[in-house]
């Protein structure tokens, strides 16, 4: 048998035998002492920087509390420590947003990253595929920093070489169970720099009430619900068109009847005309006095206010060609905002093959030319197939809630959309918990954003109609053939 000789003796070997294995080491070189020591008071030295620099607060605090012991003793610092804490408990309630974004978040965030993040790190970066380890060595993407507000945990990630980003996408429900957090949203920062976003509490858990109805008449953003970190979300529609796409009981008509809620005022003072086609006879016919005779269910008078739609958008062309690119609402040019609930049953399930067309061509005619002049389109539907839908990417902005396939979500939102965290196919199937609850998709963004649309009840349409029917129930045109407007598509204060 062969007898392995240490690899130090290898060196001392002047002949072998067949029967002895050589095992060779690499060299060593042996690093003096004081090279090592001052590399790690460097690197302590950085350390202690950056904790300061990130972490100012959570380092004063103990820090101060320690100078004073050490000058005048305990009872000194337990006098200082509770007058600090008085004074941080009376801030908290007299000041409450100041104390948080000055002193709460910045503790809780070194907290996360001391206690969690960092404690984490090395396990999950492994387990997930994130990190390697080789020979002996962990190469693991650099934790960065820890920021936090009221709803989630923002971790900053310097990526390995080689990483791209799909890799995280893929990785991001491992990433959430990893860390304790509902899920994980993955963005980019810069090159080769990510920002992880992990949830704390969900702001969309609890169905919201109706947005109440505005003082003044805007024709901008119309807020309708909120976002998922809590601001309120503000849909436009003035210069665009919005496609909302939703299996049933999903929550279609909480976008439709909130936006029409807060463009009630503008409605009233002329500067928006609702026009509603309502193949379903069951949901707009509710709050019908509201829109006059701008109201249809039957197919064929469904085609002809399209046709009309078209007419008004035509005569406007005309007027503005060679003086103004864009439309400002008047009560002489209103905006006019056409909303069409079950869109797919008057371009697919109409059973006049010739109707069907004709109803098609009229809404691609309206998406690729009117948003300049006035018009925009809001239209909603269950089913988001090519066949059912064929000129659903005409739509800049588009909304998909609660959808029975994961497709679906791309069909909706665009290709990639679901790997950037838009689980519309993931959304709770029960009404009382999730109805509402969509991920929207901005032309300016290809990144999509977590929503809920408030619940607007039978009890808020009919408040609604006693309100405001009035005052779009004589079914005249102001202008040139229409007679209001509608505005506006924004989103909490985050770029997504």
């Amino acid at each position: 048998m062969f007898k392995k000789l240490p690899g130090d003796e290898a060196r001392n070997l002047v002949s072998t035998t067949p029967d002895t294995a050589v095992v060779f080491r690499p060299a060593v070189v042996k690093t003096p002492a004081i090279v090592t020591l001052v590399i790690w008071l460097f690197r302590l030295i950085a350390g202690l920087i950056r904790l300061v620099v990130r972490h100012p607060v959570a380092v004063a605090v103990p820090v101060g509390l320690g100078v004073i012991w050490t000058l005048y003793g305990r009872t000194m610092a337990l006098v200082v420590a509770g007058f600090v804490l008085a004074m941080g408990l009376s801030w908290f309630l007299l000041e409450r947003d100041s104390f948080l974004r000055l002193v709460g978040w910045r503790l809780l965030a070194w907290w996360r990253l001391v206690f969690v993040y960092r404690r984490l790190w090395q396990p999950v970066m492994i387990i997930s595929g994130l990190g390697r380890h080789l020979r002996g060595r962990d190469y693991l993407p650099h934790l960065r920093r820890v920021t936090c507000d009221e709803w989630a945990d923002r971790v900053s990630v310097k990526m390995l070489a080689g990483q791209a980003v799909k890799d995280w996408a893929d990785r991001a429900e491992h990433l959430a169970h990893g860390f304790g957090a509902p899920s994980c949203r993955v963005a980019v920062a810069r090159a080769g720099r990510l920002v992880l976003t992990f949830p704390r509490r969900d702001p969309l858990a609890v169905p919201l009430p109706a947005v109440p109805v505005p003082d003044d008449p805007d024709v901008g953003p119309v807020e309708i619900g909120r976002c998922k970190d809590g601001h309120p979300l503000r849909l436009k529609v003035h210069g665009t068109h919005v496609l909302i796409a939703g299996a049933t009981g999903a929550g279609k008509d909480s976008y439709l009847w909130g936006t029409v809620r807060g463009l009630l005022p503008a409605i009233r003072a002329g500067l928006v005309q609702v026009w509603a086609l309502d193949p379903k006879r069951m949901e707009l016919s509710f709050g019908r006095s509201l829109f006059g005779s701008r109201y249809a269910a039957d197919p064929a008078e469904c085609a002809d206010l399209l046709d009309e739609a078209v007419s008004v958008m035509q005569e406007r062309a005309d007027r503005f060609a060679g003086l103004q690119r864009s439309h400002t609402p008047t009560v002489d040019d209103p905006f006019i905002l056409v909303i069409v609930d079950e869109v797919a049953f008057l371009t697919a399930y109409q059973p006049d093959k010739h109707l069907r067309q004709h109803i098609t061509a009229a809404l691609a005619t309206l998406t690729t030319q009117g948003r300049a002049v006035g018009v925009g389109i809001m239209a909603a539907l269950q089913d988001p197939r090519k066949e059912v839908m064929n000129i659903r990417n005409l739509f800049p902005d588009k909304i998909a809630l609660r959808l029975d396939e994961s497709e679906q979500v791309d069909m909706v939102l665009g290709d990639g959309a679901r790997d950037r965290g838009a689980l519309a196919d993931h959304i709770s199937p029960v009404p009382e918990r999730r109805a509402g609850v969509g991920y929207l998709r901005l032309e300016i963004s290809p990144d999509p954003v977590r929503v809920r649309a408030a619940y607007v009840s039978d009890a808020d349409i009919r408040d609604m109609v006693q309100r405001y029917g009035s005052a779009s129930t004589d079914g005249t045109d102001t202008g040139h053939g229409c007679g209001g407007a509608l505005d506006g598509y924004e989103y909490g204060s985050e770029a997504a």
